[in-house]
């Protein structure tokens, strides 16, 4: 007769995140099992994304798709925890198993950064593939790094560009107004480059085409500024001695419409993804009304800030029991790597094993670890209870 042959799994499941699908009527979203920080004052995390796909289905261990898990632990928040209610398995020491494993996938750290020493002197390092969208579909948007206060009505930046590292004949650094954070913010900006001279660009519309005006033959140390007026009219300039300025040969004003509070500041992508660019500015000053201290941060480039990353188990009542990834720089991590937690860890810290009501993982303070804040995006997959990993054979 017929001869049938199958396997079975040497573990229990506990999620592979293969069920969920964008049907959020029927309660088979993603976020509609794993619950985040949507409406909690200090839980700063987002399962999935907002528009369907709702999972990850690019980055994944094994299967289709992944739980996307990102992570806030800013202004004011210090924690992000996302956590699924069990059904099964409750019992955590069926089959004798004795092993919790999750495999996670972070992304690289910031390679940009931001100094002033000695006073009143900047050195900003940047990465990112250009400040430019040609305004189609799958074209780039800015990556860059940018150093920034905030600009309320009219006013200027200005600023001499010591230097900057040829990265690329098209790396720059220079002085940006900016209407938003996001990549295919509205802008406008006047930069020196190493090889294309200084250059009046930006961006009309949100998401839209760039536009350039470049003046050739002119390398730092160079002064840059750009100017917005109460109409909303950007007009970049530049300077050899930061006296006498013109506006760079052949550029005209141009009128960006942005709401009345926007960003303003320095700016230095390398014009290559896989190097970084620095450049000095000195003599940096603002006019109109700008305030708060300097915050700076990477626009356009995907990075994890290095905040710790736990995973904590609870019954039905008592405090959940936390263990803490080894590595605090476990979100930085840009591969799937498993983590395996002995199961006697949480009954050492009280957790009836026999009946686990729920699983959490996050990142931030929960851990136990100092947490510097900072945002992200981890990828979680095929978390599973194995039995006590084998010790190798001892050699003869």
């Amino acid at each position: 007769g017929n001869i049938w042959s199958f396997t079975t799994g040497d573990f229990l499941l506990v999620d592979d995140f293969e069920t969920y699908t964008d049907n959020d009527t029927a309660g088979e979203a993603i976020w509609q099992h794993w619950i985040d920080g949507f409406g909690v004052a200090d839980n700063g995390s987002q399962v999935g994304y907002l528009l369907p796909p709702y999972a990850e289905q690019t980055v994944g261990h094994s299967g289709r798709q992944s739980m996307p898990l990102l992570y806030n632990n800013t202004g004011g928040v210090t924690n992000s925890e996302a956590s699924l209610s069990l059904t099964w398995p409750r019992d955590w020491t069926e089959q004798d198993v004795a092993e919790l494993s999750l495999w996670f996938h972070g992304l690289p750290g910031s390679t940009g950064s931001f100094v002033e020493a000695p006073a009143g002197t900047f050195t900003v390092v940047g990465s990112g593939a250009d400040i430019w969208d040609l305004g189609t579909a799958g074209d780039y948007h800015d990556e860059f790094h940018f150093a920034y206060k905030t600009l309320t009505g009219a006013g200027s930046i200005t600023a001499k560009v010591m230097s900057v590292e040829n990265s690329n004949g098209w790396a720059k650094a220079g002085v940006m107004i900016r209407e938003t954070l996001a990549g295919g913010s509205k802008h406008a900006f006047a930069a020196i480059t190493p090889a294309n001279g200084v250059a009046s660009q930006g961006r009309l519309d949100t998401g839209g085409a760039s536009f350039n005006t470049n003046e050739a033959g002119i390398t730092a140390p160079h002064w840059v500024k750009i100017e917005r007026d109460i109409a909303g009219n950007f007009t970049a300039s530049h300077s050899a001695d930061g006296t006498t300025w013109q506006p760079v040969t052949g550029a005209t004003p141009q009128n960006i419409t942005m709401g009345s509070n926007v960003y303003i500041g320095l700016a230095v992508t390398s014009h290559d993804a896989a190097l970084t660019c620095e450049a000095v500015f000195t003599n940096v000053t603002m006019t109109g009304n700008v305030s708060g201290q300097w915050a700076d941060q990477d626009i356009g480039i995907v990075a994890n800030a290095a905040e710790p990353m736990y995973v904590a188990v609870s019954n039905a009542s008592g405090s959940p029991a936390v263990v803490a990834n080894d590595d605090p720089a476990a979100a930085q991590i840009d591969g799937w790597t498993e983590w395996r937690v002995p199961l006697q860890g949480f009954a050492d810290m009280g957790i009836n094993l026999r009946n686990v009501d729920k699983i959490a993982i996050g990142l931030g303070s929960k851990s136990g670890i100092a947490s510097a804040g900072g945002s992200g995006t981890v990828y979680i997959d095929d978390i599973r209870l194995y039995r006590a990993t084998s010790e190798p054979e001892p050699q003869p």
